[in-house]
């Protein structure tokens, strides 16, 4: 006989969690690979249906477990990704223009297309690492990505894989991230900026 709960506690990142039986029983530990069926990653108040077993210490642990669907998914309408990629392109665009206009090293614009295409396999490595149940790139690190320069790749990756598109916490923290890079960028262009970019070419 199968087990019911209501998954009560769930680490993405990490991909385990805690479910809450119906019975009132013990919470049971609960891992991604344990789901039969990955389509969509569980989320807190997913209602469960697993069978129960145990690790090595004896602890209880779900497996065979699948979504009972009782808090089927929002069918939100699928934002455009044109507007962000755009976004990305004007950005590089202008950092590529710089160099000629505004006498910007060309290093400038390698390192940020280095950078993007960096943030772009993070993107990638972390969707498939998602879908597979193994060890995430912690948002962190692709925030300090996006901050050193690789937020166009990051934008590209979030509308071409779908990755980090929908999570709304996430998505303010990446934009405050472009701003900040953005502004960081500006100020290469005024003579302070320019004059330590120079400076470290130099030495």
């Amino acid at each position: 006989m199968r087990d019911k709960g209501k998954l009560v506690s769930w680490n993405d990142e990490k991909g385990f969690g805690f479910i809450a039986p119906f019975s009132g029983a013990a919470q049971v530990f609960i891992h991604v690979k344990s789901f039969g069926n990955r389509n969509r990653r569980p989320e807190i108040n997913d209602v469960i249906t697993y069978t129960l077993s145990s690790d090595k210490q004896g602890r209880p642990r779900a497996v065979n477990a699948s979504l009972a669907g009782t808090k089927p998914p929002a069918r939100a309408e699928r934002r455009s990704s044109a507007p962000d990629m755009l976004i990305a392109a004007i950005f590089l665009a202008a950092v590529g223009s710089s160099v000629f206009l505004a006498n910007l090293p060309s290093a400038i614009f390698i390192l940020y297309l280095a950078a993007s295409l960096i943030t772009f396999v993070a993107y990638r490595m972390d969707k498939s690492a998602a879908q597979k149940g193994r060890w995430r790139i912690s948002e962190g690190t692709l925030h300090l990505l996006a901050l050193a320069g690789g937020w166009p790749g990051a934008l590209v990756a979030q509308n071409v894989l779908r990755h980090k598109s929908r999570k709304r916490e996430f998505r303010s923290v990446f934009w405050a991230t472009v701003l900040l890079n953005c502004a960081a960028f500006v100020w290469l262009l005024t003579p302070a900026g320019r004059s330590m970019v120079a400076a470290l070419l130099k030495g």
